[in-house]
């Protein structure tokens, strides 16, 4: 595949659900017995590009908050027990940061005031309907363009040009840079300091995806911090496994309980390159080109859960779903992490993706292999669009075979289920 993107979604009609009617006081929490089982239950509601939500820049207050709680309604009808909300899409805020301007998603214009607390009233929202609500935020992305004088003039980037740089048409911070993974940190701990968010969680965002023909210049931070590291690479890997490390304890100091968990690309490396490596051949590599060694967090119990967004379906000649599976499953085998497994709802029923993405059932089939391998906690879907269109059933089909009792909170241990399975990982 090269890379998984999360873009160029095909939309698709709204079908009938016939699970639960109504986020009412049965789809509160349940406790104690009440739960079949603790496994996760759960969807991402991007708001980058306004991709999920809001539909569109510039809605109303209440159009923006009436999306957003239907948006949790159908999560509650799924029966899921989490959403992931996209609260820092681009070195911007859902949430009125004394840090980062107010994201231009909400208003379209970057900075403007929308005149109300998106993410205090998801968390309020989310916690009334039973569901835990992980906080989503993209570290080091500044903007989908590559123009500063584009940003809002409070802008850190544009008070701070040092710290950026411009790559593949768009704009990051430079981490490479201790001053920008210190404010970065920051800025995102403010919204655990504020709110009791269930988590806080990373997608697969940290050095950029590889462009042809262009380099991350990153020269000056590398000539003034890499001594030491026998190549950049080594050093760039060091720099996001400190962002991690000092995210995952921070968390904890600020509010305990919380949850820090990441979803990165699928594949850590191939085995071609590293025989601890899955048996793909992936265009990118997690440990050499994104250097995100995801491998070790989740074996060092560096962080509470891994999600690798396995976009695959089962038998992909390059990266086959089954494969990844069992090797992920194998990664967290004595580890401490919890392991769920990002799905590709976008791709149902999509007619550039492949047959198997055509047929109801290949979601549903994802989750039944997965029950053969204990570590696999849950799964979470991209995203809440298609979750609300449910393209030629597929989401509906998963509830129908897999979701037929609510859940309780993905963080309660589960019966551990005895059985032969193996991995090379």
């Amino acid at each position: 595949m090269g890379r998984v993107s999360r873009r160029a979604f095909a939309a698709a009609a709204l079908s009938a659900l016939t699970v639960m009617p109504t986020a009412s006081a049965a789809a509160r929490r349940p406790a104690g017995g009440g739960a079949a089982t603790g496994e996760m239950r759960g969807m991402w509601i991007a708001s980058v590009d306004n991709r999920d939500w809001p539909s569109a820049p510039g809605l109303s207050a209440a159009e923006q908050q009436a999306e957003l709680t239907a948006l949790l309604d159908t999560a509650v009808r799924y029966r899921l027990n989490t959403v992931m909300l996209q609260v820092r899409p681009t070195a911007d805020a859902l949430w009125p940061s004394p840090y980062e301007p107010w994201s231009q998603y909400l208003t379209g214009t970057q900075g403007r005031d929308p005149g109300w607390d998106p993410l205090g009233t998801a968390v309020a929202e989310a916690h009334a309907r039973g569901l835990e609500l992980h906080a989503w935020f993209n570290p080091y992305r500044i903007a989908l363009h590559a123009d500063p004088s584009r940003l809002a003039a409070s802008h850190p980037a544009r008070r701070n040009p040092d710290w950026v740089v411009p790559y593949g048409g768009r704009l990051y911070y430079n981490p490479g840079l201790p001053q920008v993974r210190a404010f970065v940190q920051e800025a995102m701990l403010d919204a655990v300091r504020r709110y009791p968010v269930d988590a806080v969680h990373f997608d697969d965002y940290f050095y950029p995806y590889p462009v042809p023909g262009q380099s991350f210049d990153d020269d000056a931070a590398y000539d003034a911090y890499g001594a030491g590291f026998p190549d950049r690479a080594s050093w760039r890997r060091d720099n996001v496994n400190r962002l991690v490390r000092e995210m995952a304890a921070r968390i904890k100091e600020i509010r305990p309980g919380t949850q820090f968990g990441i979803s990165p690309f699928g594949v850590w490396r191939n085995s071609d390159v590293d025989p601890r490596g899955s048996d793909t051949a992936a265009g990118v590599q997690t440990y050499d080109d994104l250097h995100a060694d995801t491998r070790r967090w989740a074996r060092e119990n560096w962080i509470d859960y891994i999600c690798p967004q396995l976009y695959w379906h089962i038998g992909h000649p390059a990266a086959d779903y089954a494969t990844l599976l069992a090797w992920w499953a194998g990664v967290v085998r004595d580890a401490r992490t919890r392991l769920y497994i990002g799905e590709a709802l976008y791709k149902a029923g999509d007619p550039a993706q492949p047959a198997a993405w055509q047929q109801p059932a290949e979601l549903s089939r994802h989750l039944t292999l997965a029950k053969r391998y204990p570590p696999v906690r849950g799964h979470v879907f991209f995203s809440a669009r298609e979750v609300t269109a449910d393209p030629i059933g597929a989401m509906s089909r998963v509830a129908a075979d897999h979701y037929q009792r609510p859940a309780g909170s993905p963080y309660r241990a589960p019966v551990r289920v005895t059985g032969s399975w193996s991995s090379g990982a």
